[in-house]
């Protein structure tokens, strides 16, 4: 009986000496500048280096220092280095100057630590990078192929040719079909020979790699192919073409020692789950007392306004599906919150004088920084929908669904793209959950900072929200 066996990630080894060597650099870089300069290493530098190293660590896992897929470019991980230390040296004073400790350090030692520590973090990578590189010289460890002109073979090729720090040289496409009958707008892809072709020059040692990324639904050619390989030395990967599947924050998740992959996934794991919550707890918590006075004001606004309650709770749907209660200042003369609710239109007879203002300048979703809070919302995120919209457009509109493996938020990527307010028309509901679907696919700290601020420019403020 043939046994299974385990899939590593590739990469895996070079990570974790990353995370080993940038901890020891922040320790010896603080030991170095502190006991040198002032001949003192007691326990406040100690606190200061264990505070630096978790809080870098953290940040630099979350801003993606640590990915597989790119953290042996130094080009493209320099940012992330950087931020993630001013963050974590920033943490350092604030806890500092709170517990009032910052005289038991030395400035000359803490400013030098602060200012030589990421250029070591980087320069080690540098040299790493060029030791790396000049190991692959031998042009037979670079050359590789790829069987399969298909849309995922393209993909690959241009990814090998477009990035050299993968360290592959493309030596051409094999298929067996013929170049008439793969050509066509989406596929220029020149094919260099066939599959046979690729075998001969394979027993001749001229490449090093063979990337398989025939199409999935042949799994019998696939292993015939792979078969033909293993006649030679060459190294066999297989390419599925996953993105066919239209992948939402896809990964990789072992089962025992079955490897699966999720197609429609939330973005919150582990310690991005804590920095999302965090993030909405410190801005909603800042925002609440910046805006009170406003509050007060809308508040009797809407009370003198028109009779009835001042805050209106409608069922919307939060992460998963779950209902959840939002808070909304009342704007309107009757709260639809049943089977059938209708929107706000252009010169609705519901919405009150104050209301259309209010609704106007989105004060009326005010009170929703309370539910982020509450845990309900949150500050960014694909906005809420009434339960009977969402029962209505989940059959009309593709993937509608998908946006709640987040939680709902007050803003969001469709708001600053201009779909916000009334969706009178299909395909704008429709662009509304492309952009909230593009949101949970490329969610990061960053992103959610770009939307908070251009929200204040372009995102409170619409034509179409009546």
């Amino acid at each position: 009986m043939r046994e299974s066996g385990i899939i590593k990630r590739h990469g895996e080894e070079h990570i974790t000496a990353y995370r080993v060597v940038d901890i020891m650099l922040i320790t010896a870089m603080i030991f170095l500048t502190s006991y040198l300069y002032t001949g003192v290493w007691d326990i406040y530098y100690i606190l200061a280096t264990s505070i630096a190293i978790l809080s870098y660590s953290v940040l630099a896992e979350l801003l993606g220092v640590y990915n597989p897929s790119f953290s042996l470019s130094l080009r493209q991980t320099l940012a992330p280095i950087l931020l993630s230390w001013l963050c974590a040296i920033g943490f350092v004073l604030v806890l500092g100057f709170g517990f009032k400790i910052t005289e038991q350090f030395s400035r000359v030692a803490l400013t030098t630590w602060f200012i030589a520590t990421p250029i070591m973090l980087t320069v080690y990578r540098f040299i790493y990078s060029k030791v790396r590189y000049s190991s692959r010289s031998n042009s037979y460890t670079q050359k590789t192929i790829i069987i399969g002109a298909t849309s995922a073979g393209m993909a690959l090729a241009k990814e090998i040719e477009k990035n050299s720090e993968h360290g592959l040289r493309l030596v051409g496409v094999f298929d067996d079909r013929s170049q008439e009958r793969l050509f066509n707008e989406k596929n220029q892809m020149k094919v260099s020979g066939s599959i046979n072709d690729a075998l001969k020059m394979a027993k001749e040692r001229d490449f090093r790699h063979v990337y398989v990324a025939l199409p999935m639904e042949a799994s019998s050619r696939i292993k015939e192919v792979v078969n033909y390989f293993s006649d030679s030395t060459a190294r066999v990967y297989i390419v599925p073409d996953f993105f066919t599947f239209d992948l939402i924050q896809s990964r990789w998740r072992n089962v025992g020692s079955v490897p699966t992959l999720s197609v429609h996934d939330t973005p919150f794991y582990g310690m991005s789950t804590f920095v999302k919550r965090l993030e909405d707890i410190i801005v909603s918590s800042l925002i609440l007392l910046m805006i009170s006075p406003v509050l007060l004001f809308v508040a009797l606004g809407v009370k003198f306004s028109s009779p009835g309650p001042i805050i209106f709770k409608q069922d919307r749907y939060g992460i998963d599906g779950k209902k959840i209660k939002v808070w909304k200042f009342r704007s309107m003369r009757v709260m639809d919150n049943g089977a059938e609710v209708k929107q706000a239109t252009k010169g609705d007879p519901r919405v009150t004088k104050f209301g259309a203002f209010i609704r106007r300048t989105s004060l009326d979703e005010l009170p929703q920084f309370i539910n982020v809070l509450q845990g309900r919302m949150s500050i960014v995120g694909p906005r809420p929908h009434a339960v009977s919209h969402n029962e209505e457009y989940r059959v009309i509109v593709d993937k509608y669904m998908l946006r709640h493996k987040v939680k709902p938020g007050i803003t969001g990527w469709a708001q600053i793209n201009g779909y916000r307010g009334e969706t009178d028309t299909l395909d704008k509901m429709e662009k509304r959950v492309e952009y909230d679907l593009n949101y949970i696919r490329q969610w990061s700290l960053w992103l959610d900072i770009k939307i908070i601020f251009l929200t204040i420019f372009k995102g409170f403020v619409g034509k179409t929200a009546y």
